[in-house]
C-alpha cells in the first residue's frame, strides 16, 4: 500500500494517476540501464574493428550517452556496422526517453500539462449528463406508459 501511494494515487473516480517522481526515476533507470547493458555490446563490435576509437567500457558508455542525448560530440563514434546499429538503437531509444523526461520536468516546473484537472472536469460533466439522461429516460418511460394506457382505454 505504501509503495502504491509512492507510485500512483487513485482519484475519486478510481483512476490511477502516476506520480511524476516515479515516472522520472523509471525513465532515468530505463535510459541508463539500457546504456549500461548496450555498452559492452558496442565495445565488443568496436574492438573487432581495426580503425575503432572506442577501446574501453567508459568510451562505449560515453558514446551511447551522447547518442541518447542527441548531442554526439564526435570524440567517440562507431566504425563497425554492429556498433553503428547499437548507437542508432540508442539514439532512437534516447530521443523518446530524454524527451519524456524533459516533458516531465517541464510539467513539474510549469504545470501546464496537468491533464488530471481536465479529466476530473470531464468526469464531473459526464456524471451530470448521465444523471440528466437517466432522468429524461424515466420521464419518457412514464409518458410511454401513460400513452399505452390511453390507447388501451380507447380500444376497450
Amino acid at each position: 500500500m505504501l509503495l502504491d501511494s509512492w507510485i500512483y494515487v487513485v482519484d475519486q473516480y478510481g483512476v490511477r494517476n502516476y506520480r511524476l517522481t516515479f515516472l522520472s526515476l523509471l525513465a532515468v533507470f530505463i535510459l541508463y540501464g539500457s546504456i549500461a547493458l548496450l555498452s559492452p555490446v558496442l565495445l565488443w563490435f568496436e574492438l573487432a574493428a581495426a580503425n575503432a576509437n572506442i577501446h574501453t567500457y567508459a568510451d562505449a558508455f560515453w558514446t551511447l550517452q551522447m547518442a541518447a542525448s542527441t548531442i554526439g560530440f564526435g570524440d567517440y563514434y562507431p566504425v563497425s556496422f554492429g556498433g553503428r546499429l547499437i548507437v542508432a538503437l540508442m539514439f532512437y531509444l534516447g530521443v523518446g526517453l530524454v524527451g519524456f523526461i524533459g516533458a516531465l520536468v517541464a510539467d513539474k516546473l510549469l504545470g501546464f500539462a496537468d491533464t488530471n484537472v481536465k479529466n476530473w472536469e470531464l468526469r464531473e460533466q459526464n456524471a451530470v449528463l448521465l444523471a440528466h439522461n437517466r432522468e429524461l429516460g424515466r420521464k419518457i418511460d412514464k409518458l410511454l406508459d401513460r400513452f399505452e394506457a390511453d390507447i388501451e382505454q380507447e380500444n376497450s
